[in-house]
């Protein structure tokens, strides 16, 4: 049975009950925190959002009673008040950030019993003006950090880190890769035809075991310092930015790591959903739509933890919602990120992800945002988007999500005969589902990534199925993201996950071989890289593309041929998967080519003229402009 804390009424219950938990869940050091620390640590003037509740944490803070300015008041701030927590260490002080203020210092002093004080500074920041936000137009690289590159080795082994050592032979140990190393190779992921790069997680992960995800996040403010400092990746978002590429941010709502300062002395035991024994999560995203789910379902499915050592937090809890949102708003405008990917995203609370959502999009108006929906039916998948079909419950205001119902249908249609709703069918008919959708187009597409087996190793290394692939993620409707090493025919299984997250070779100064380099890499290697390039350059240089409509003709005779197209540009894709050579008759599409008379392949850079038919290789792909 669940046990709810608000079964606990009684303070001194509660907070004994409290005390017993945070013990419980690991053997815990004392919390190193002797001066005062305020989260958000500085705020920024001109926000959209005009209140501001700082997080002020020092032992026995609580026992200060008011705010006030500690010399004059500070012109178009508003001091709101000051609230104690059920934790006598914190207090959370709320200021009005009124139009028209200022940058510069805030003076501020807490006062306690006989009018002892204590003084301390807030800053207001200057916003920064920015304008990008991640398109259709734009195809995304995606780094584990941890395993791509390590470009400063003096950060491998951090002394006072539960997690101390690198290990490169552990599958699932800390190996060294860092931000440093990230911007070391952004000319080689540049020169690809990226336009922008997604990194996992680089927030602190202090965890006694596999802390190299960092997905079990101990502090929402600090950089990882085994993954380099602040200024480290400041200095990456600049360079990226400055290369023309955009930077997106992977954020974690669901759950911290439970070596999280917050959580080994936690603010109100309500900031966290208990039970006991602890209870995983059912990780049954359909309860949430399901009109005949049970509410027992509901409640496991979000308030169930997701893994033992990954507290599963309570967004109901109004003080944790805004903390969770200053900080993500904190991030982007100090930052400079351009988009956001949020992690788990079905085990959120759906009306904490709306306000979240509606919050980020009124702030900064171009900002993309996708989440990490990993489900099994379309409905469930676009349940979650933004005003999608009728029957959803609220519009989520949730741009896109990573769309795990095409990665499924391209992996298995290209591993099975053609049949009626087999192989290339099955793609075409996923496709087909897009009705239920606000935008399609928004979703964030991809063939494998970092929990997931490699598309290589998934088609048998089968390099013309690996081509089909490529060719349907890079052509398809959608925002495109490929896996690091995708390029170079990485292709180990999710069995277990870290085997998908092996290093990059040349990433390290003792490889023996760098693949960053065309000598480094096999005549294959280059091949496929080279066809990543080509697709991708095209693209970029394509600015029509990401916008352009898309029709599918219903595949036939193992063959499948979509265009995307506006008044000006067309773009024919063809595909066959039968074993022998195949004559594709034309006039069947006569409605798309519109009279074009000539057709150039963008893959071979061959041009030929338009017949009435056109020969199918085995097991081939072309894609063609028409001209």
């Amino acid at each position: 049975m669940r046990i709810s804390f608000r079964l606990f009424n009684h303070p001194l219950i509660a907070f004994v009950f409290l005390l017993f938990s945070i013990a419980a869940s690991a053997k815990k050091k004392p919390i190193k925190i002797s001066e005062l620390r305020a989260d958000p640590p500085f705020w920024f003037i001109s926000m959209e959002q005009d209140t501001l509740e700082i997080l002020l944490y020092q032992k026995q803070i609580g026992l200060y009673k008011t705010i006030q300015w500690s010399i004059d008041a500070y012109k178009g701030v508003e001091i709101k008040g000051l609230k104690t927590a059920s934790n006598p260490n914190y207090l959370f002080a709320t200021l009005i950030i009124h139009d028209g203020t200022m940058p510069g210092q805030l003076k501020l002093a807490l006062v306690g019993d006989k009018n002892k004080k204590l003084h301390f500074q807030y800053e207001l920041k200057q916003r920064k003006e920015r304008k990008r936000g991640l398109t259709t137009n734009d195809a995304i690289y995606l780094v584990f950090p941890d395993r791509f590159a390590n470009g400063d080795s003096t950060n491998d082994n951090i002394a006072w880190m539960t997690e101390p050592l690198t290990d490169r032979k552990g599958l699932k140990t800390r190996h060294g890769g860092d931000i440093r190393g990230c911007i070391n190779h952004l000319d080689y992921i540049q020169s690809m035809g990226f336009t922008a790069l997604w990194l996992n997680p680089i927030l602190e992960s202090n965890q006694p075991y596999e802390s190299y995800h960092g997905y079990a996040m101990t502090d929402l403010y600090k950089v990882d310092p085994r993954m380099g400092k602040l200024d480290d990746y400041l200095e990456l978002v600049n360079k990226a930015h400055a290369k023309g590429m955009k930077m997106i941010w992977d954020a974690v709502y669901n759950h911290w790591g439970n070596e999280n300062w917050l959580f080994r002395d936690l603010p109100d035991s309500g900031w966290v959903h208990w039970s006991k024994p602890m209870k995983r999560t059912n990780y049954r995203a359909e309860t949430l739509m399901d009109p005949y789910a049970s509410n027992f379902d509901k409640d496991l499915m979000l308030n169930g933890w997701f893994d033992k050592h990954m507290p599963d937090l309570n967004q109901q809890n109004p003080q944790l919602a805004r903390y969770l949102i200053q900080n993500t708003i904190w991030w982007i405008e100090m930052a400079g990120i351009d988009a956001l990917r949020i992690d788990t995203y079905a085990y959120n609370d759906q009306l904490f992800m709306k306000r979240l959502n509606e919050t980020l999009r009124s702030e900064f108006p171009d900002f993309f945002i996708f989440g990490e929906v990993w489900v099994q039916s379309t409905p469930v998948e676009a349940w979650f988007t933004e005003r999608s079909f009728e029957n959803a419950a609220f519009n989520s205001s949730l741009h896109g999500i990573t769309d795990f119902q095409l990665y499924m249908a391209i992996n298995k249609g290209l591993n099975e005969p053609f049949g009626w709703e087999e192989g290339l069918r099955r793609i075409e008919s996923t496709l087909s589902h897009d009705i239920l959708y606000h935008n399609p187009y928004n979703n964030v597409t991809h063939l494998d990534n970092h929990d997931l087996s490699r598309f290589y190793g998934s088609v048998g290394e089968n390099f013309n199925k690996w081509k089909m692939g490529m060719s349907m993620l890079l052509t398809l409707r959608g925002i495109p993201q490929i896996y690091y090493g995708s390029e170079i025919l990485m292709k180990k299984f999710a069995d277990p996950d870290a085997w998908v997250r092996e290093d990059f070779p040349g990433g390290w100064a003792s490889d023996r071989v760098n693949k960053f380099e065309a000598a480094g890499r096999s005549d294959d290697e280059n091949k496929a890289f080279n066809f990543i390039q080509n697709l991708l350059v095209w693209r970029k240089n394509n600015p029509w593309f990401g916008s352009s409509k898309l029709t599918q003709f219903v595949p036939m005779e193992d063959t499948w041929v979509y265009f995307r197209y506006d008044e000006e540009h067309t773009l024919m894709c063809v595909y066959s998967t039968s074993q022998e050579s195949k004559s594709l008759a034309l006039d069947r599409y006569a409605e798309r080519i519109r009279g074009a008379s000539e057709m150039k392949n963008i893959l071979t850079g061959e041009t030929q003229n338009i017949e009435k038919t056109l020969t199918l290789a085995p097991m081939s792909v072309g894609v063609y402009e028409l001209r």
